[in-house]
C-alpha cells in the first residue's frame, strides 16, 4: 500500500516507517497544511494521523479528508486516549484508533485489517461488466473474449479496477506496478493509459471508461451505457 503518514515527531515517524517500508510505501509529512496540500494532486491507499500537531489539529485534518476522500481509511495513531478523544476521532471520520506506543504487532495486524477493506480478496476475479479479471491466471476478458496485454498493462489495468471510482495520481500508480527508483517517470504512465483504452475499447459507449483528472492523475469509472 502506498501510506501518508502525518507525525511532526521524526523518531516517532521514523519508527513508523521502520516497520511499514518492508512491505509498504511510505510518505511522512510533519504539518496538517503540508498533507493537505499534496492530496490535491497525489493519492494513498491509507492515512495514518497523529493528533497534535504544530500547525493544525489532527482531528481537523481528519474531518477535512474525510469530506474530500469519503472511501480512503484513515487510522489516528496518538497519545490521547480518554474515550471521548476516541469518539470524537471515529466520529470525525477515522476507521480506527491506536494510542501510543503502538504494539508492533497489533499495529501492523491492523494496518493489514485496514487495508483488506479496500481490496478484493486475494485470487478472487474481479467482475465489471463486460469485463472480467480472472486474478490467478492475470487475464482480463470482454464479453469472455480473452485482453491481450503486456504484464505491466494487465497491471495497471488491475490496479484501476481494483479503486474503481477512486482518482490515483500518476505518482501513485508509478508506486504501485513499477515501483520506487529507477529512471522511469510518469509519463510512462500516461503511455499505459493510453494503450489500456484502446485495448480494452474503455468509453462511455461501453460502460467503463478511464478519464484524465487535470493536474492529478485518472479514474476508472462506470457511465450509462448506451451499448455493449
Amino acid at each position: 500500500m502506498r501510506i501518508a503518514l502525518l507525525e511532526d515527531d521524526l523518531a516517532q515517524a521514523e519508527g513508523v516507517r521502520r516497520l511499514l517500508e518492508p512491505t509498504h510505501t511510505v510518505h511522512h509529512y510533519a504539518r496538517g497544511r503540508q498533507l493537505l496540500g499534496k492530496l490535491t494532486h497525489e493519492s494513498y491507499d491509507l492515512l495514518i494521523i497523529d493528533w497534535e500537531l504544530p500547525d493544525l489539529s489532527g482531528l481537523d485534518v481528519v474531518k477535512t479528508l474525510r469530506g474530500q476522500l469519503p472511501a480512503t481509511p484513515i487510522l489516528f495513531l496518538t497519545h490521547r486516549d480518554s474515550e471521548n478523544d476516541i469518539v470524537q476521532a471515529l466520529t470525525a471520520g477515522a476507521d480506527d484508533f491506536l494510542v501510543k506506543p503502538a504494539r508492533e504487532r497489533e499495529f501492523l495486524a491492523r494496518i493489514k485489517a485496514l487495508g483488506r477493506r479496500m481490496q478484493p480478496a486475494d485470487g478472487k476475479p474481479i467482475e465489471l461488466p463486460p469485463y472480467k479479471i480472472d486474478v490467478s491466471q492475470s487475464i482480463i476478458t470482454r464479453n469472455g473474449t480473452p485482453i491481450d496485454l503486456t504484464r505491466r498493462e494487465y497491471e495497471v489495468a488491475l490496479f484501476f479496477f481494483r479503486n474503481l471510482g477512486k482518482v490515483l495520481s500518476r505518482s501513485h500508480i508509478l508506486e504501485n506496478v513499477w515501483g520506487q527508483g529507477g529512471d522511469v517517470t510518469t509519463r510512462t504512465v500516461d503511455t499505459h493509459v493510453s494503450r489500456l483504452r484502446s485495448s480494452l475499447g474503455l468509453s462511455t459507449e461501453i460502460g467503463v471508461r478511464l478519464t484524465p483528472v487535470y493536474g492529478y492523475g485518472y479514474r476508472l469509472e462506470t457511465v450509462h451505457s448506451t451499448t455493449a
